[in-house]
Formats: structure tokens, C-alpha cells, sequence
């Protein structure tokens, strides 16, 4: 089995990690975490993990490299790896934003294979929106890239160039939707529930809705057409609250945040 190196085990570095162990894809001892600050990492040395401050060392030992630290550190820590790094037997899994597959081949050899991956904050509880995009790798390295993330969500190939895309619906789209969340609780206190009940009954109301797609497969018109009736409160809530722009701002929103992302790596050089 192809060892892992994963570089700059933060949140989404040990939420990985954890999914490939429990998924029973790995042992923790076929799996190097390393960090600047070791001591964050004495829980999972106990669990078996290998640990380490070296990234030299972690990349000679693996064959499945993933890169999961800041943009602004990703070129002080590809000179770092550069000396240990075989494209023959390592594969790089980059989930760094804004960073593009022939960066990272810049870095390193124009013949590494490098498959980005955009993971979102659910991967810390197994439900990530995880996409990924190459155009060096291999169709079977995707395939191998696909499968692993799998152990922390739903996964989805797509082309590279719409990886910005796929931050801002995907990643930055968590913090859109917990937002829509939080407005309906603030409307729930507002006609009259305390604000705990409020909260509750938005989040599993919002997950209800999100299980009626992916259960049924259908569209949201469709979902939308069995709960409005004419005259209804529904559609007199849904015209009111378009009427104030509210599927307009959302998209605005998400086409700035795509935007936004492609520069993240370029704006920090």
C-alpha cells in the first residue's frame, strides 16, 4: 500500500487523516503528519501516527505526498522537498487554494503528477464536498485521489480550470449556507421562538431540505412546488424575500468569492 506524507497537518490535514484510518483505508502507521510545532501533534503520536518537524524526511518515506499548508508557505516548503522528491514514485495531492498544478510542477519537476483537491470544512465530521481536478495526472491517479477522499464525503472530478469555481460553491459555500442558516433563526426569534428552539428548528429544517435532493434526486423547484400552494405563506415568503434580491445576492456572492480564490496564491508572491 502507497504510504502518505501529509504537510501542514492542521484541521483539514487531521480530519483526513482520521477519515482514511477509520475508513480502514490505513493504519496511522502508514501515515506522516508533519508541523511546524510538534507538540500539536502528540495526540495523534499516541494514536500511531508517524510524526515529525522534517518534511524532507516524511517525503522520502511516502509515495502520496499531500500539501495542506497556507499558500503564502507553499514555496518556501516545495524548495524544502525538492531534493527528496521522485516523479517516478511520488504522487502530490495539493489542497491549497489558488495553487494550479504547473505552480507546483515549477517547484518541483515538470513531470510530477499533481491532482488539486478542494476539500470543505465538513471533512472534519466525514462530509466534505471534496473536488478534484489534474491536467498532469493520470486518469488511474485521479481515480486513486477520488477514492481517498471518499473516506470524508461525496466527491466530484472536475476540470482544472473551474477549480476556483469549485472553492467558492464548495468551500467558501459553507459559510454562505451556515449564514442562510443563521438569518432564519434570527426570523424564527423574531415571530416569536426562543433563540435555541429558533436555531434548532432552522438547522434541521435546512437539512431536511438538503436530504429531500440528494435522497430524491430532484431539483429544488420540484421540492419547492410540493410545499407552495396558491395564496399560500410560502410563495408569499419566497416573492418577498426575491423581491429583495435574495437568490441575486447569492449568486453575486459566489461569483466574487470564484474570483477571489484564483488570486489567493498570486496575490500572496
Amino acid at each position: 500500500m502507497n504510504t502518505i506524507a501529509i504537510l501542514g497537518s492542521g484541521n483539514m490535514g487531521l480530519a483526513f487523516a482520521d477519515g482514511l484510518v477509520k475508513s480502514n483505508t490505513y493504519l496511522p502507521s502508514q501515515i506522516t503528519l508533519t508541523r511546524r510545532n510538534i507538540a500539536n501533534l502528540s495526540k495523534q503520536a499516541s494514536e500511531g501516527y508517524q510524526t515529525t518537524t522534517n518534511n524532507l524526511e516524511a517525503v522520502s518515506n511516502a509515495s502520496i505526498i499531500v500539501l495542506a499548508v497556507l499558500p503564502q508557505q507553499l514555496d518556501a516548503l516545495l524548495a524544502e522537498i525538492q531534493p527528496g522528491i521522485n516523479p517516478a514514485k511520488h504522487l502530490i495531492l495539493s489542497v491549497i487554494t489558488g495553487v494550479s498544478t504547473k505552480d507546483i510542477q515549477a517547484k518541483l519537476y515538470e513531470n510530477i503528477q499533481v491532482v488539486r483537491v478542494m476539500p470543505n470544512t465538513a471533512i472534519s465530521i466525514g462530509q466534505s464536498m471534496t473536488c478534484i481536478a489534474s491536467d498532469t495526472a493520470t486518469a488511474e491517479n485521479l481515480n486513486l485521489a477520488e477514492k481517498l477522499f471518499k473516506t470524508v464525503g461525496s466527491v466530484v472530478q472536475i476540470k482544472e480550470d473551474l477549480m476556483a469555481s469549485a472553492t467558492a460553491l464548495c468551500a467558501s459555500g459553507t459559510a454562505f449556507f451556515l449564514r442562510t442558516i443563521r438569518a432564519a433563526s434570527q426570523a424564527g426569534i423574531e415571530i416569536g421562538f426562543h433563540a435555541e428552539d429558533a436555531l434548532k428548528m432552522a438547522i434541521q429544517t435546512a437539512k431536511g431540505a438538503a436530504d429531500l435532493l440528494l435522497i430524491n434526486g430532484g431539483h429544488p423547484e420540484q421540492e419547492i412546488d410540493k410545499v407552495t400552494s396558491p395564496k399560500g405563506c410560502t410563495i408569499a415568503g419566497l416573492n418577498e424575500m426575491e423581491h429583495n434580491g435574495f437568490s441575486s445576492a447569492l449568486i453575486k456572492g459566489i461569483r466574487l468569492s470564484a474570483l477571489r480564490a484564483g488570486g489567493v496564491y498570486t496575490d500572496n508572491k
